[in-house]
């Protein structure tokens, strides 16, 4: 009948304390002389105590070292080399809040890898998506110009022009995933330079003085700068940076409004580029995930102004490899303000 793993453990220390003790007992019996055998008793008494929980601490720890080895073995998640034998402790509590602690980390590291995975999907998924609406218009175009619609000369030039437009939101799609690709493996190497923030900003404006045009949006300073104002950074990142923000307020701004960009002290050591406008506003169940890649808070509407999607998500990754913050305050329907931290320059 085979016995349960606490009587073996239990029997097995008992026979060696057993024979310990024979062992001793034998020793004072055969080797001292009568007179002396008491005494030699009550000296060796120590020596089978000390003996004793040596046998009995050993055996502990084996025992429990053994189960629980037995465990990382058949367990596939936990790591059998991250277990070691010194770790193993007769005090119960201690090893089992080491298992817990163990076994937390472990959970945290899963859910890690699923966020990740899901991450992945649905990223696939978006990329998929975002990639197939200019293809399947570009496609469609050309095909009825092949059919025949290329002998009408309106027919032609305007489906010509779709599809021209069609092929310029799929290069922009491929330039910004590209740009999120080695953000994301490589890291950005940043070229620091002192330069004039103001001079930047309006260099951004007159970029996109006729596009915010055809929707009456005014582009303007919050106020007059008599005086530079010099900024360290990465200053062709930093003008990436402006006209993302810059291009999302004309875009999602309400006809006849105003974006407004000025700069203002922070801390003693950095200004703050605030971008305003007086738009549509964002609600704040939103605002959370707006960095994110193809997240789009008006999906109709954002394909229909166009862009790749990923715009805020690289403003974040260049802002945070200057190792500054990015900052948003929204309300809806009545306007945005996207700003981020600059060093100054004394």
């Amino acid at each position: 009948m085979k016995l349960k793993k606490t009587y073996s453990f239990s029997l097995l220390s008992s026979a060696y304390l057993t024979i310990t003790i024979l062992l001793i007992s034998a020793l004072i019996y055969f080797l001292l002389p009568e007179d002396k055998k008491l005494l030699s008793i009550l000296v060796f008494l120590p020596t089978i105590f000390i003996l004793s929980f040596l046998i009995i601490q050993y055996r502990t720890e084996r025992f429990i070292y053994d189960r629980i080895k037995k465990i990382y073995d058949e367990v596939s998640i936990l790591n059998e080399d991250e277990f070691i034998r010194a770790s193993t402790t007769t005090d119960i509590d201690s090893l089992s809040n080491s298992v817990k602690n163990y076994v937390q980390g472990k959970r945290i590291e899963i859910k890690n890898l699923t966020e990740r995975d899901s991450f992945r999907k649905d990223f696939l998924g978006n990329v998929s998506h975002e990639l197939k609406t200019p293809l399947f218009t570009v496609q469609g175009y050309i095909l009825t110009l092949i059919e025949g619609g290329i002998n009408d000369k309106m027919i032609r030039d305007k489906y010509l022009e779709r599809a021209n437009k069609g092929v310029d939101r799929l290069v922009a799609i491929v330039k910004d995933l590209d740009m999120i690709a080695k953000l994301e493996t490589e890291g950005l190497k940043m070229n620091y330079e002192v330069f004039n923030i103001i001079d930047l900003i309006q260099n951004v404006f007159d970029l996109f003085e006729m596009k915010a045009k055809k929707r009456n949006i005014t582009l303007q300073f919050d106020k007059i700068y008599d005086y530079p104002v010099f900024v360290n950074g990465d200053k062709e990142r930093i003008e990436q940076v402006l006209i993302n923000l810059v291009v999302n307020s004309v875009k999602y701004g309400k006809t006849n409004g105003i974006t407004t960009v000025g700069i203002e002290p922070y801390t003693e050591h950095q200004f703050i580029i605030k971008v305003i406008d007086n738009g549509e506003g964002i609600e704040q169940e939103h605002i959370p995930r707006l960095f994110e890649r193809f997240y789009r808070v008006d999906q109709s509407r954002s394909r229909e102004q166009g862009g790749s999607g990923l715009g805020l998500s690289i403003v974040k990754h260049i802002i945070e490899a200057h190792n500054e913050t990015m900052l948003i305050n929204s309300t809806f329907k009545e306007g945005s303000e996207f700003s981020f931290t600059m060093k100054k320059v004394k």
